[in-house]
């Protein structure tokens, strides 16, 4: 499926790849790691012909089809199902010219061959996979344009998988996902039957959907067959083995130049001497086992507080009076608590986050806490708010603000910064890096609770591992939202459900809730066709009559919708209001395209008469 060789490839001085090499077959499923920054994302760049190598051959088979989540989406009026339908470019090109075309020859093609792509069951497949993603199918039928970043990007996926390329190529997928989403995503990645190539630092994800692990490292691609906990094994035993070679080849050019220390200004010695300086320097030195430097986090110790840390007594939650997310809230967390929250992304995890960290007021009920209560509290989001032109240093400083120098540095040392990063401008600051700036952040007070809302999204393996010791050797509470099972099911002791408007205890463990997941989603498809069929029935069970009258009615009511909008656009055009006359074209635009569709549907249904 794909060859690279002799690959080298240099950006702003510094190699990334140095003639690396790698084979991928046809169906194999391949696990792309290494450090945060070593050039994972530049590869698959590369291999998409998105950036151009200094050297080597990057081949595909032929007619290979790549796909991979793209960020250039319409930010228009387009339903979200007719962003994910447009990706398959071949079917939309058919379709269209299968409009126009007069060739009785080519429109035979162009009906074979949509039957053979399966063209109309696309709808139904696209629609599939934006409900597994989390979009319903009120959500499937709105504007691209409604949705935030984090959202679009699910769409993108969505758009990705829909096109079912014969190479997909995912960059950290399960970045913008719900657990619930991530779990489909999975089960999706587990059936796909194609090439597959993801970069994750979800070692669950990775455990589960490849078989190949391709590790970045010294500027060279090393292939590894199996799971990412069998490649982790390996790895550490070749290590091991070259640690010991290198440790023996060290003592043999410890005695050699021992000898030639001694006898080397010595005469009859003097030719041994020069010899055992040749060998020295022939020598094949192995390189030492350098330990990936991974940042140890070191939680300040808080001083211990008699539980309940927090109980909330019928609270009701949200942003507007009136509008709860979460109604009657009764919980109650202690010292040793380690919660993680489950349920769906809108469900209300990060409100109820924001309610227990005291950003947010209650709207009913009562929230009782500890006087001497000290709350940490780390948010995803945070990392885009940091000033980009100050310091860790500055930044720090500014929050322990009398501390002297020394403890400024030495709180900052603690999460791996030294003097140097300590001293660079938080812009020129990797994802992980500003993660570890704000850990540092939140605890300096030692809180007795932590709550942590996707604490990992810009760690990678490594750093997720210190993390999740850290948190195990923190003697506080914990709160924990988290996409990734692994930490939870490392660090958390208890689950909490949020979901149908409250919060409850989960009274069983992740894997329960990974079934239930998959059975809610299995009803959920079952009841959209069981919804699709009766729909089917509903209008084959119509006489003529009553379809033609439908199909003008539908045609009518559009069509006012469409004059109306044509008529704002012409009081628009003198009014100079620039941003609402480009979004009163959008819509005009979509309508029109709404309009010529019920008067095909009208003359294909009046055709078959």
């Amino acid at each position: 499926m794909l060859s690279i060789q002799d690959l080298t490839y240099r950006v702003g001085g510094r190699t990334l790849l140095e003639k690396a090499s790698l084979s991928i077959g046809a169906g194999q499923r391949v696990g792309l790691v290494g450090p945060n920054g070593i050039g994972k994302s530049t590869l698959f760049k590369l291999i998409a012909k998105e950036l151009v190598a200094d050297s080597g051959e990057i081949n595909l088979i032929k007619n290979a089809t790549v796909g991979w989540v793209r960020q250039d989406l319409p930010e228009d009026d387009t339903p979200l199902i007719d962003v994910v339908l447009a990706a398959d470019t071949e079917r939309a090109a058919l379709l269209l010219e299968a409009e126009t075309v007069e060739d009785p020859d080519r429109m035979g093609y162009i009906f074979t061959r949509l039957e053979e792509i399966s063209a109309y069951d696309a709808p139904a497949r696209a629609a599939t996979i934006l409900a597994g993603l989390g979009f319903d199918k009120v959500a499937q039928a709105r504007p691209i344009s409604d949705f935030s970043g984090g959202w679009r990007m699910r769409v993108a996926l969505a758009a990705t998988l829909f096109r079912q390329p014969n190479l997909l190529m995912l960059d950290e997928p399960t970045n913008h996902l719900d657990f619930e989403a991530m779990v489909w995503l999975e089960n999706y990645l587990m059936r796909y039957s194609e090439t597959l190539l993801i970069i994750s630092h979800d070692r669950d994800i990775l455990n589960k959907t490849v078989t190949h692990i391709l590790h970045m490292e010294d500027q060279k691609l090393h292939a590894y067959t199996g799971t990412y906990d069998e490649f982790e094994r390996r790895r550490a035993e070749r290590m091991m083995n070259q640690q010991a070679l290198h440790e023996k080849q060290m003592r043999q050019k410890a005695h050699m130049q021992k000898f030639v220390d001694r006898f080397g200004a010595t005469a009859s010695k003097a030719r041994q001497a020069q010899s055992r300086l040749k060998a020295i320097a022939k020598m094949d030195i192995v390189d030492a086992v350098m330990a990936e430097r991974v940042t140890a986090f070191v939680f300040p110790e808080p001083e211990e507080l008699r539980s309940p840390l927090i109980t909330l007594d019928r609270v009701d939650a949200g942003y507007e009076t009136g509008k709860p997310i979460l109604k009657k809230l009764d919980l109650r967390i202690d010292m040793d608590d380690r919660i993680a929250l489950l349920g769906a992304n809108g469900n209300g995890k990060s409100t109820l986050v924001k309610l227990l960290s005291g950003r947010l007021a209650p709207l009913a009920g009562e929230i009782h806490q500890s006087g001497k209560l000290k709350v940490g509290y780390f948010a995803q989001f945070q990392t885009d708010e940091l000033d980009v032109d100050r310091t860790p240093y500055q930044i720090m400083q500014e929050s322990m603000l009398t501390a002297a120098e020394p403890k400024v540095r030495a709180a900052l040392g603690r999460f791996g910064f030294d003097k140097d990063k300590a001293d660079t401008k938080v812009g020129a600051l990797s994802g992980g890096e500003k993660a570890r700036l704000l850990f540092c952040q939140m605890s300096y007070h030692a809180p007795h609770i932590m709550l942590l809302d996707e604490p990992t999204n810009h760690l990678d393996i490594d750093a997720r591992e210190a993390l999740m010791q850290a948190l195990n050797n923190y003697t506080g509470a914990v709160i924990l939202v988290s996409h990734d099972p692994h930490l939870v099911e490392n660090v958390a002791d208890r689950l909490w459900l949020v979901a149908d408007g409250t919060c409850v205890s989960f009274d069983d463990d992740l894997d329960a809730y990974r079934k239930l997941v998959v059975q809610q989603r299995r009803r959920e498809r079952e009841g959209a066709r069981d919804e699709a069929r009766k729909q089917k029935k509903a209008k084959k069970s119509k006489s003529p009559e009553q379809q033609l009258a439908a199909l003008e009615a539908a045609l009518q009511e559009v069509t006012v919708r469409r004059d109306a909008v044509e008529n704002e656009l012409v009081v628009c055009s003198t009014s100079g209001d620039v941003k609402q006359l480009t979004q009163l074209d959008r819509t005009y635009a979509q309508l029109q395209k709404e309009v010529e569709a019920a008067e095909q549907a009208l003359e294909s249904f009046m055709a078959s008469l």
